[in-house]
């Protein structure tokens, strides 16, 4: 009852929950030991839109034929159950550092979804799911200076680890107080355009989505993220990493999927990052990666052996996101008070030599160049 009562505490008032170690989480890799991952259904790209405190977002990925980097999100955000807002945002990556970043937040009023919680709708902006379940098309007039008119179509089916995708948080993981989710698919094209004040960019090429749900206070779930997109001519690779705060035993939960058109090679929660070289930052000492690892393994469905590599130099950062400073205030009093938060997000896509996927699927070898974009998150120690 105490660490129920100062579980609470932490919520309202964001200080730092007491050490439950790491038998208050459930990871979904436990899930994955018997069903490494699930195909998506409509059922799993429902909003869930929780009425306790969460953070749920919709991310399209977009790497264009030309050469652009973009994504566009929609965030609903609930505090304690108290007040729900939802954002729009918006960031198109100026690659060549001659100029910089668009980036777009903005708050969006009188929010709604469909009757079967697939689409969203705000005033200026929708996001929605076709009838068939395999197009998303996303459109916001909510910034003039980004006006958004995009498509999403699967190209392989969707994929979620284990058979919930989700990790489970709580001393009675039969009642848990929180839960993360991630549902993906990892390989999409992308079509549209993002018309900007210098005109309008053109976003045909590969594109990757993101549904995720972080059902209690983000920073009382994690303490570091790592998130890797890679996209290729004829795979594409994703692998989500978070480690837990010491208050759930640093706890390391990873989803990696590799899928090509029509099909998931590899899926489940056997990836792993390793951050092979680092720098300090000097503005708040976060080891900030220079050389990256990304690792996948499992087995195919044919039941072929499968392992895959993406290694190398990330090169100079694209964007350091000092989150407090660019997050909107709802999201602020969700972390205020937190002891020791100092959330930096990293952003990379290497542009001079490209990163590979080294594949290995049986006796089969396979390299692939592809264009990656990648994250790495820092929140607490």
């Amino acid at each position: 009852m105490f660490k129920w009562a100062q579980q609470q505490l932490a919520y309202v008032a964001g200080t730092q929950e007491p050490i439950y170690g790491p038998s208050a989480i459930k990871s979904v890799a436990e899930e994955a030991e018997t069903t490494a991952y699930t195909e998506l259904t409509r059922d799993d790209l429902k909003w869930q839109a929780m009425e306790s405190t969460c953070v749920e977002t919709q991310t399209f990925y977009f790497m264009s034929e030309g050469g652009q980097l973009a994504f566009v999100q929609v965030i609903y955000s609930n505090v304690a159950g108290i007040r729900t807002t939802c954002q729009f945002n918006c960031k198109i990556f100026s690659l060549d550092r001659s100029k910089p970043h668009l980036w777009s937040s903005t708050p969006l009023q009188n929010h709604e979804f469909s009757e079967d919680m697939t689409s969203f709708y705000a005033d200026d902006c929708a996001v929605e799911l076709s009838e068939d379940g395999t197009t998303y098309t996303i459109k916001s007039m909510a910034d003039e200076k980004a006006i958004v008119n995009l498509t999403v179509k699967r190209t392989a089916p969707g994929f979620k680890a284990g058979k919930t995708g989700t990790t489970l948080f709580g001393t009675d993981l039969a009642n848990p107080w929180g839960s993360m989710r991630h549902v993906f698919w990892p390989r999409c094209v992308g079509e549209g355009t993002v018309s900007t004040q210098e005109g309008p960019i053109d976003f045909q090429g590969r594109a990757f989505f993101s549904h995720a749900l972080q059902g209690m206070k983000p920073h009382h779930a994690a303490a570091k993220w790592n998130f890797c997109d890679f996209q290729g001519p004829t795979y594409s690779a994703i692998l989500m990493e978070f480690t837990t705060p010491p208050s759930y035993g640093s706890t390391v939960v990873t989803v990696g999927v590799i899928a090509k058109d029509g099909e998931i090679v590899v899926g489940g929660c056997e990836s792993a990052v390793t951050h092979l070289e680092t720098k300090s930052d000097s503005e708040n000492d976060w080891p900030e990666p220079t050389t990256i690892r990304y690792t996948w393994a499992g087995t195919s469905k044919d039941g072929k052996a499968v392992e895959a590599v993406i290694e190398g130099a990330l090169e100079e950062r694209l964007d350091r996101i000092d989150v407090m400073a660019e997050v909107p205030g709802f999201v602020k009093k969700i972390v205020a008070g937190a002891a020791g938060t100092k959330p930096y997000i990293y952003q990379y896509s290497p542009q001079k030599t490209k990163l590979a996927l080294k594949l290995k699927l049986g006796d089969e070898e396979v390299t692939e160049e592809g264009f990656v974009f990648s994250e790495a998150t820092f929140i607490s120690e």
